[in-house]
């Protein structure tokens, strides 16, 4: 063999190394992310869905809220981002029944981060509904109407709804977060929160390539 085709065959081979070493996935399955073994359905199989589990009890959760928040406000129209609350006791619960009143009055994207920074930051104690509805007050929400809300069969489905989600997630701790009702991200298997970003943005991109 000349010395020119052993140049030739040296330079293809490292050129397929480069190419192989570049579709190696960056995250792997079972490492960085949990692949669920049954899928969840999404709220619109035209998009891609991105859920944050959270409880606002959780101060992992109300650390990577604004980073989360900024991370949403980039995303294009064809991803789904949705918040989910977790009731792990029944001291999670009224919490959760306080972000559903939020949600259906329209209210989550101005008291969202605001009810974290209540828990966290001022130790706002919440010990029954006029507490929330005095909370709430501030945001535009008539006190009346939250107690009633909060009270309603609508707040009871959505429980009932989120918890079988919840389920269906095989979710033990917050925060997490799922990439099109298939995979399950957490601060532990992806490395840290930061890094759980980086992980649903290749997963985002791994669901839009299979459309």
């Amino acid at each position: 063999m000349s010395m020119f085709k052993k140049l030739l065959l040296g330079a293809t081979f490292a050129l397929m190394s480069v190419m192989a070493t570049a579709q190696e996935p960056q995250f792997r399955a079972g490492e960085h992310y949990i692949e669920l073994p049954f899928a969840v359905a999404t709220r619109n199989p035209e998009k891609v869905e991105v859920v944050a589990v959270f409880g606002y009890s959780c101060p992992h959760c109300a650390n990577l809220e604004p980073v989360l928040q900024s991370w949403a406000a980039q995303q294009g129209d064809d991803v789904d981002f949705q918040h989910l609350p977790v009731v792990f006791s029944r001291n999670w619960e009224p919490l959760a029944r306080a972000y559903y009143v939020a949600d259906l009055s329209g209210k989550v994207s101005e008291t969202h981060l605001p009810m974290f920074d209540a828990v966290h930051v001022e130790k706002r104690q919440f010990r029954n509904p006029n507490d929330f509805a005095a909370f709430y007050q501030n945001y535009g929400i008539d006190p009346n109407e939250f107690k009633k809300l909060y009270e309603s069969f609508a707040v009871d489905m959505r429980l009932k709804q989120g918890q079988a989600r919840v389920r269906g997630y095989e979710i033990t701790g917050v925060p997490a977060m799922v990439v099109n009702g298939k995979y399950r991200i957490t601060g532990q298997t992806a490395g840290s929160n930061q890094q759980m970003l980086n992980v649903v943005n290749y997963l985002i991109e791994k669901e839009k390539n299979a459309q």
